[in-house]
């Protein structure tokens, strides 16, 4: 019979090949079933890890130049001025915050004790207090490369995927700053990297069982055996989780997405009831490896708290008669209250009648319609004048956000249409991190929140440049008008990025200069 297979030659599109004979049943011009499943990278595996090493260094030294410029007189801007006292005071108090009596203490303890590490290393200063979010930045950049390359069977293609993530500004900012999102998109990117590689070692055992002929020995299809690399997606999505409870959504998103990826490799591989396969066979080793390993992972990052004594609510059980589960041991109790008394400052942390100058709606963050200015100084020397401009803006690179709409709604038709995995995979990941924002839009929200949607942002926009480029079988005019297109592209981001390159470091120049960067009037 014939059932729907990725082709393993590498090409985006799936075709119909046969499936359900073993080796020796086999019609002559057949596919061999051996190669139904095949899930072949391309063959330049050290010059991919070459060019993921090098761009890697160049995300390194553009996120770590000048890094400690941009500060208010040696002290933290912005959202800094919480979460860099709370990690100093972590490290100073074995891991946990020590400041009870003021208690805006809203998030979990990941992030503020990366960023401790980084002011144990350097000290309490601008490098101490940021260098962990830059080398996590980087991180982001050789995942991303990576990632690229595995969906698309294309080294120049993830290597662009690399460049992009480089020149993006959301990114670039978030990653020169000592606040959390940008360690949480490190973790999540991390996190659908985990499954990625899990969705390609699921389809070649798949099509070990094809070749050995175990195919029929079961209506449900085989076990697939123990999981690492999806357990190591629980792991990174526990930890993001352990930045903000946002992961929250991700844990759901990348759960149900790895189980209809399960379903499909079953179908794929001719197996007779593969949803209901997948529902016996995946859903519980899933719930597994991407709810429970979460939430233990998640309760492990407050081990500080459970070993303090003087932790912000250690000991609320025992002293207030408020906390309630009397069933509970204290210390969990105890937690518990905790918890809800954060989860009750997120769900009053509304929109006032005087809205923050610098907030915006989620509406407005696809196309980055509202930054955020998070350092603005006057009268500064250093740009050839005796009065200059210094500042820094979370800005989206235009030509790259600004193509968001588009993006999604080609992905959307690619996803549904042409039954494109990859498209779909990527209006997961970025639907995860977006429309649950929709949810409470009486909610203060900022531009920051949309730090985790950019690597999926660029993961679309990248697959679309291959579709550009085209594939190794068209026409060698068709191949070079592709190469060129996306030549034309990728230079207009750089150059974008550029030239938004002082207002997102810092850099003094001029007012004319300052004035010119101001593109819209919701910019300014």
């Amino acid at each position: 019979m014939s059932v729907l297979v990725p082709n393993p030659g590498g090409r985006s599109s799936d075709e119909l090949v046969p499936v359900g004979r073993t080796p020796s049943a086999r019609q002559p011009g057949e596919s061999d079933p051996r190669s139904l499943l095949d899930v072949t990278m391309p063959a330049d595996r050290l010059r991919s890890w070459l060019v993921t090493i090098v761009i890697t260094l160049v995300a390194g030294l553009v996120r770590l130049w000048d890094l400690g410029r941009a500060t208010n007189e040696g002290t933290p801007v912005f959202d800094e001025k919480h979460y860099v006292p709370q990690a100093w005071q972590m490290l100073r108090n074995g891991g946990y915050e020590d400041n009870p009596g003021y208690e805006l203490v809203a998030h979990p303890p990941v992030g503020k004790q990366l960023i401790a590490i980084g002011e144990w290393l350097l000290g309490y200063n601008p490098w101490g207090w940021r260098i962990m979010a830059a080398l996590s930045g980087t991180v982001m950049v050789l995942l991303i490369v990576r990632i690229a390359r595995r969906m698309t069977r294309s080294t120049l293609l993830g290597a662009l995927a690399g460049v992009l993530l480089i020149c993006d500004g959301l990114s670039h900012v978030q990653a020169r700053v000592g606040m959390l999102d940008i360690f949480q998109a490190m973790f999540l990117l991390a996190a659908f990297a985990c499954l990625l590689v899990d969705r390609d070692q699921v389809r070649s055992r798949m099509w070990q069982v094809c070749a050995d002929g175990r195919l029929d020995a079961s209506s449900w299809g085989p076990r697939l055996g123990f999981r690492w690399w999806r357990c190591g997606a629980g792991l990174m999505l526990g930890l993001a989780c352990g930045v903000k409870w946002n992961g929250i959504y991700y844990v759901m998103a990348f759960g149900l997405l790895s189980v209809v990826w399960d379903a499909l490799a079953r179908r794929s591989a001719g197996v007779r009831r593969p949803w209901r396969g997948a529902l016996v066979r995946d859903a519980a080793p899933a719930l597994w490896s991407l709810v429970a390993i979460p939430v233990l992972v998640y309760f492990a990052t407050w081990t500080g708290w459970f070993a303090s004594e003087t932790a912000t609510d250690r000991h609320a059980a025992l002293i207030s008669d408020k906390v309630g589960w009397a069933f509970l041991p204290d210390t969990v109790r105890s937690l518990l209250y905790y918890q809800l008394n954060v989860l009750e400052f997120h769900t009053h942390l509304v929109t006032p009648k005087i809205p923050h100058p610098w907030e915006s709606k989620p509406w407005a963050w696809p196309m980055g319609m509202r930054p955020m200015l998070y350092y603005y100084e006057s009268g500064m020397p250093g740009c050839g004048r005796s009065s200059c401009v210094e500042a820094t803006m979370l800005i989206g690179t235009p030509a790259m956000w600004w193509l968001a709409l588009p993006v999604a709604g080609w992905a959307v038709w690619r996803a549904t249409s042409r039954m494109d995995w990859r498209y779909a995979a990527v209006l997961v990941g970025y639907g995860a991190g977006y429309l649950p924002w929709f949810t409470n839009l009486d909610r203060q929200m900022y531009y920051f929140y949309a730090t985790p949607l950019a690597p999926f942002l660029i993961l679309g926009i990248v697959l679309v440049l291959g579709e550009v480029l085209g594939t190794a079988r068209d026409h060698f005019e068709r191949r070079r008008t592709g190469l060129l297109a996306v030549a034309l592209y990728v230079g207009l981001v750089v150059a974008n990025f550029v030239w938004l390159w002082p207002i997102l470091n810092g850099e003094p120049i001029t007012q004319e200069h300052w004035q010119a960067e101001l593109w819209l009037p919701s910019w300014r």
